[in-house]
């Protein structure tokens, strides 16, 4: 089939967010699209949209992501723009998207995922056991601070929001001891080096889809299908596949602490997943196997029986 490639007089519009992390995807995405089709730079527009989750005076506030609104806080104005024809495709973080998109926009193509672990960050300790009791840990993610507060009721967690750069700003002013960040982030960034360590799924499974990068476009939109098929991975599609069936399951949000990580081994997914209460008194987990093809039942199965462990109540409360 003949691919009508984009070219500098009429550009693919990449829409994204304006951190330096989005931009990075949306550059590694122009990228593997001007290697694909062998297009000059040109060819590609790549346009900043603020959405609700970057308005600065949210952040100032440090209030929590749950106070304010869900993962629709970092996709609705992009999406928005997809819609109506103002950007042709949209990058994103795909543990920011929420597992049902809009009516007329697919997400079908994903790129090969970076580290899924999370980075463990501190200017004094280079690991999480060798924090001393009571340090202040900074994070605004219900699942890492359910998964901090279970492995460790002693540790004080307070809300850390913003970008990668702001995070470590507030390190640097001791707003706190430590933070979390994602390595597959850090990786994207160049800046390995500022991970103290590297946190193993063993001692905290990482968010859904994490490490993962997403494009989605208009589902009329055969031009721009055509050209992402050059980019899709199937693996991260198998793997994300079953994680994002679990978490839609589970009707996972920003309210809840939920956590998975598909991998492959061969034609088999292993798939491993937690789910807890937001002040981590209680985590119920599981880990299974599964053939590839079944990945999505297995994530939707694996969900069911968390549920049915859980009990009436578990998702209810908060923190």
């Amino acid at each position: 089939m003949t691919v009508t490639l984009p070219s500098p007089d009429s550009p693919l519009r990449i829409g994204t967010r304006g951190s330096p992390l989005a931009l990075a995807q949306a550059y590694e995405t122009r990228r593997r699209l001007g290697a694909a089709f062998d297009l000059p730079e040109a060819a590609f527009e790549i346009v900043v949209i603020k959405t609700t989750g970057d308005d600065a005076s949210l952040i100032a506030k440090d209030r929590p992501l749950k106070e304010i609104g869900n993962k629709g806080l970092f996709t609705k104005e992009i999406e928005d723009d997809l819609l109506s024809g103002a950007i042709d495709v949209a990058v994103h973080s795909m543990k920011d998207m929420p597992t049902l998109q809009p009516e007329g926009l697919l997400l079908d193509t994903y790129l090969p995922r970076e580290d899924t672990r999370d980075a463990f960050v501190s200017p004094d300790v280079k690991t999480l056991a060798e924090l001393p009791k009571g340090a202040v840990v900074g994070t605004s993610s219900l699942r890492r601070r359910a998964q901090l507060l279970n492995y460790r009721s002693d540790l004080n967690v307070v809300e850390f929001r913003g970008n990668v750069q702001t995070r470590l700003k507030k390190l640097g002013d001791k707003v706190a001891d430590c933070t979390f960040l994602a390595m597959a982030g850090l990786n994207r960034l160049g800046m390995s080096e500022v991970a103290s360590s590297a946190i193993e799924p063993e001692e905290m499974l990482p968010a859904v889809a994490q490490g993962a990068i997403g494009i989605e476009r208009r589902s009329d939109d055969g031009r721009t299908a055509n050209l992402l098929a050059a980019l899709h991975d199937q693996e991260t599609g198998q793997r994300l596949a079953a994680e994002r069936a679990f978490l839609a399951a589970l009707d996972g949000s920003c309210e809840t602490p939920i956590a998975a990580l598909a991998e492959l081994d061969g034609g088999i997914l292993r798939l491993r997943g937690e789910v807890l209460r937001p002040d981590g008194s209680e985590s119920i987990s599981e880990d299974r196997t599964a053939p590839i093809e079944d990945g999505a039942d297995l994530g939707r199965d694996m969900a069911a029986s968390l549920l049915a462990k859980a009990g009436p109540g578990f998702f209810s409360w908060r923190a």
